[in-house]
């Protein structure tokens, strides 16, 4: 009888283990995986602000931030901690994450975010480290994808550091492929930097690609010589990558620094403006509990937000040059456009434009409404008059305007 208990007891202590073995994923189809993303993800992403300095606390506080500031209820929706969450691998080569940072696991951090309506993303490499030293994927995609599934991953961003000559093309595909296995909805986020001109080949691989290095708190590089960039040197960097995007498949200009460093609030409007008319991922970077009312307004416009999002998918272009000063016109559905006129200079700019003049518009009737002071200003057959501020933006959207015929009689 003893013998027969001692039995039972091993049976039972197997069993979890027996079930997590005989766990199968069903592995996404193509279609499935590229059912993602059909517009631009939004969220935050804890590199800017926090660099190392990641936690479980931390993490399901800027959660509560997210909800509370109502930046939930305007879209935004991952919480995505970056690097240095994981400290090893075990035995059987799971990853580890910090036992003193995320004592409870990663697993308790996603259950904790899904049950405030949001999403939950994670960081990992190409090469055998992450750009922090930290541990890396190579060579254990299929693995780390089912411990993202398993642990409730809704997003992964996938960096390039420490590569051991690895062509890119094959490791963000066999990532992708080991995405797919592991038989949960993740979207990817391809971080090469642009060095490998991603969006001539990733498409269908990543929903999303880095174009540029890193973006820094500061308007432009000038002799900084940290090797980030300047938010207008982004801009230019992403100024002719306009036939690339499009539902499901982004240029990512990196992580919005709005709120961040040395930028004013009119560069933080322009900012976050062109990663609008960019049609970019908006993947704010700041401490969502602390933020300041005028950074919380910025991130939280609505009209802006809606210019980002339309479902037609379409990254603007300039459509008129006048030195230093831009107007970036952006198709949206319902024959509607955004036009946005941008002040690179050091000047204050008197505008005094005929819109009718934007070749795309050919002369069309729109009403005009101005997205940062949410009301309207006119209509394109009279000038658009206005003084944008030094590296500030005028942004509109325009609407086919509707003639009211007279009724009969």
């Amino acid at each position: 009888m003893k013998r027969i208990l001692c039995i039972l007891t091993a049976v039972l202590m197997m069993l979890p283990a027996l079930a997590q073995k005989a766990e199968k994923a069903t592995p996404l189809t193509q279609e499935e995986f590229l059912n993602q993303a059909l517009t631009p993800p939004m969220g935050w992403n804890s590199w800017n602000c926090f660099h190392c300095n990641v936690s479980e606390e931390m993490l399901m506080g800027m959660a509560d931030a997210m909800v509370s500031s109502g930046m939930k209820d305007v879209g935004y929706e991952y919480i995505v901690v970056d690097d240095c969450w994981q400290v090893d691998r075990d035995a059987d080569g799971w990853i580890v994450c910090d036992p003193e940072r995320f004592p409870h696991g990663i697993k308790h951090v996603a259950d904790y975010i899904h049950s405030k309506g949001l999403k939950f993303g994670i960081y990992s490499c190409v090469g055998d480290k992450t750009c922090a030293g930290r541990p890396g994927s190579q060579g254990h995609e299929f693995q780390d994808a089912l411990f993202y599934a398993r642990s409730g991953v809704d997003y992964l961003k996938y960096d390039f550091c420490y590569k051991n000559r690895a062509n890119s093309w094959n490791a963000y595909h066999t990532m992708r492929e080991a995405l797919k296995a592991a038989g949960r909805p993740i979207v990817f986020s391809i971080c090469e930097w642009g060095s490998t001109k991603p969006w001539e080949w990733a498409e269908g691989i990543g929903h999303l690609w880095r174009t540029t290095g890193d973006i820094g708190e500061f308007w432009i590089k000038g002799d900084k010589k940290d090797g980030r960039l300047g938010v207008l040197d982004i801009i230019d960097l992403n100024r002719d990558l306009y036939p690339f995007a499009g539902p499901g498949h982004w240029n990512d200009p990196d992580m919005l620094e709005v709120g961040n460093g040395d930028l004013t609030y009119d560069e933080n409007v322009a900012h976050f403006a062109m990663w609008c008319m960019l049609a970019a991922p908006l993947m704010s970077g700041n401490d969502l509990r602390s933020m300041p009312d005028e950074i919380h307004s910025i991130l939280t416009n609505k009209e802006a937000i809606a210019v980002d999002q339309d479902s037609l998918g379409v990254q603007a272009h300039v459509s008129v040059e006048m030195g230093d000063k831009q107007i970036w016109v952006k198709k949206l559905s319902g024959d509607e456009w955004a036009v946005c006129f941008f002040n690179r200079s050091e000047k204050e700019w008197n505008l005094n434009y005929n819109m009718m003049d934007i070749p795309e518009l050919e002369g069309g009737l729109y009403d005009v409404r101005d997205l940062w002071e949410h009301k309207d200003i006119g209509k394109t057959d009279r000038n658009v008059i206005a003084t944008i501020p030094s590296h500030g933006v005028l942004m509109t959207r325009l609407t086919p305007t509707t003639v009211k015929s007279k009724g009969r009689r």
